[in-house]
């Protein structure tokens, strides 16, 4: 399996607009993050989990030319702003888009993007093929590889991170039961949101990420969806122990 981070920045990005800070003015390409996203190569599939508004940007840098399945683990702008993008796939590979989420977030997308869900469609408009995510307790299937959810609370919204093989992804959360970190344990990859240092109410802090990191110590661990408030990449990846990195846009790795 590969994985590609496309984004790895908190739902304004970093830079900030307007934000001076020493994080916002680096020239560390590092400290330079779009809107969080991910991309699985696995099992000869190309899966994307969330499309952001940096979504086009990101696969065009990736040169991502071709795409399975797209999944979403909540209905938030910074995870969903891009799903009209889908269109140059349609047209590509000239089949409608599997798009899998929770009924919930289904709804939400169907409210916000409501021309691609009409009964007289507009010509050109993006095409999806809707797979509904039933339950948080029992695996699902993308283009034939199994997705397991980990249930997860993003302040007070149920979101959903996944494991995929050996690989666990968990993005927005600031809660994650026994039950979901024991779905979690054993996983050769992690990555786990951590925003900044300061308690947050809907986002694990930097510390509360390595702490349930180092318990389900994994043989490597990733942090995303990271503010400019956390500080510049090179001075806080310093500081963590050694099997857990910050990830950073355009980062490959491989399981």
């Amino acid at each position: 399996m590969d994985i590609t981070f496309l984004g790895t920045g908190t739902s304004q990005g970093v830079p900030v607009i307007g934000c001076s800070c020493a994080v916002c003015r680096s020239v560390d390409y590092r400290d330079k993050r779009l809107r969080v996203s991910v991309h699985l190569q696995v099992q000869g599939k190309s899966i994307i989990i969330d499309s952001g508004p940096d979504f086009r940007q990101q696969a065009l840098r990736e040169q991502i030319d071709h795409l399975d399945a797209l999944v979403f683990t909540h209905e938030h702008k910074d995870h969903t702003g891009g799903l009209d993008d889908i269109r140059a796939y349609n047209f590509r590979q000239q089949q409608d888009m599997p798009v899998h989420a929770e009924p919930r977030v289904l709804d939400q997308l169907r409210r916000e993007y409501s021309y691609i869900f009409a009964e007289h469609k507009y010509p050109g408009v993006p095409q999806v093929e809707v797979h509904p995510i039933i339950s948080d307790d029992s695996s699902f299937w993308v283009e034939g590889v199994e997705f397991q959810p980990i249930r997860a609370l993003h302040y007070k919204l149920p979101v959903l991170g996944f494991r995929v093989e050996n690989f666990c992804y968990v993005t927005d959360a600031n809660y994650l039961s026994p039950e979901a970190l024991e779905r979690m344990r054993g996983s050769e990859v992690i990555v786990l949101n951590a925003l900044r240092h300061e308690e947050h109410i809907s986002h694990f802090t930097l510390a509360e990420a390595v702490a349930i990191l180092e318990d389900l110590a994994p043989s490597r661990a990733y942090l995303t969806h990271i503010s400019h408030q956390l500080g510049r990449h090179r001075e806080v990846e310093a500081e963590l122990p050694s099997f857990i990195r910050l990830a950073y846009d355009g980062l490959r790795i491989s399981l």
